[in-house]
Parts: C-alpha cells; structure tokens; sequence
C-alpha cells in the first residue's frame, strides 16, 4: 500500500508541475508589451531588490502594519518548505541525522501553529472573512493537515502515519494547480518579472536624479 501511495504522490507531484508549467508558458502567448521609455535604471538590480530588501517589512506598507501576520507568514511558509524537503526524504527513504529531525520538528511545527492562527485570523476578522473565497479556507486546511502530519511523522515515522503523510501530499499537489496555493511557485515568477520591470525604470532600487 506504502508503495501505491508513494507512486501516487509522484504522480500527482508530476501532474502539478505540468500544469504550472503550462500556466507559466500560457502567460507568453499574450505577448510581450513594448516598452517605450528608455531604461533609467539596472535589471539585475532591481531583481535583487525584489528578492532582497524588497521583502522586508519596512518596504512594503501592508507588511510593516501587520508585523504579527507577517512573521507568522515567514513561518508557515518556511514550515511548508520544509515539510517538502522532508516528503522527499521520506520518499526516497534517506536517514536524516537526529539534529536535522529536530530542526524540521520544531519548524513543521511553527509552520503549522501560524497556519492555524491565520486560518483562525480569517474566520473570526470580519474584513477578512468579508474577502475570502472558499479556496481560502482550503488551501490553508490542505497545508495544514500535511504540516501536522510531517510533524507527527517525524515523531514517529510508522507506515500509517506515513501512509496519511502520502496522501496529504498527493491531495496538496493535486490542489496546487487548482487553487491558491500555487502562489507558492509563481511567488518566484512574478517577483522577477517586478525586479525587471521596475529595476528597468530605476523605480527599484530608488536612485537619485541629477537635475
């Protein structure tokens, strides 16, 4: 069954990043707008930004007024990370050092408790339950119940915990494509696409004009 289930997870694993794929390749088929201005600033520094000082919390408004949602996100994202990392070690049956399960305990952990405290944030806020969809609800659900489950698994990494760690897996990847959650893998996508843009205008990193 061990063994059904893991193909299963392969499977679905493959399916979601075809699919994602496509997403990405359907996105050339619009085109390519012309930019007429002439560049004032550096493409690769701008993409730097978007990956570096851009992501901190002082450069973005939305962030620096919720710091607590914030640095749970960092955490549950890191936790999700993680948790991948260590499906694939438990797919490919590689002993993990006793030091490296413990820092994926406490951060598929952690992942997991900011999940469920924003999930909680979501029903009870009135302005966010006002904009929520019910992809919402289950693309934090479906995380969720596959952080725990990699955090029992590495408690006690018996075949039914394992075997409900596949399956978590495999509905999470099969839901990936469908749903919010691939924003996870656009998230690099799209932040290259801001670094070029902006970093071509000299809007990002700020520069100063001599006038």
């Amino acid at each position: 069954m061990l063994t059904i289930m893991k193909c299963g997870v392969i499977i679905a694993f493959l399916f979601s990043i075809a699919s994602l794929s496509f997403l990405v390749l359907k996105t050339f088929s619009y085109g390519k707008k012309k930019l007429y201005a002439e560049p004032r600033g550096d493409v690769k520094k701008g993409i730097v930004y978007a990956f570096g000082k851009g992501m901190m919390p002082w450069e973005k408004e939305s962030a620096r007024n919720h710091l607590p949602t914030y640095i749970g996100g960092i955490f549950y994202h890191t936790g999700i990370f993680l948790a991948l990392l260590y499906l694939l070690g438990a797919i490919l049956v590689i002993q993990l050092p006793a030091a490296v399960i413990l820092f994926l305990r406490v951060l598929c952990l952690a992942g997991f408790l900011s999940g469920l405290a924003l999930l909680v944030k979501r029903i009870f806020s009135p302005v966010l339950r006002a904009l929520s969809c019910p992809d919402d609800f289950a693309a934090n659900i479906i995380v969720d119940i596959f952080l725990i489950l990699s955090f029992l698994h590495t408690l006690r990494p018996a075949p039914d915990i394992t075997l409900f760690l596949f399956a978590s897996a495999a509905i999470m990847f099969l839901y990936i494509p469908l749903g919010k959650i691939r924003h996870c893998f656009f998230f690099f996508y799209v932040r290259v696409l801001f670094g070029i843009f902006y970093g071509r205008r000299g809007v990002f990193p700020h520069i100063s004009y001599k006038v």
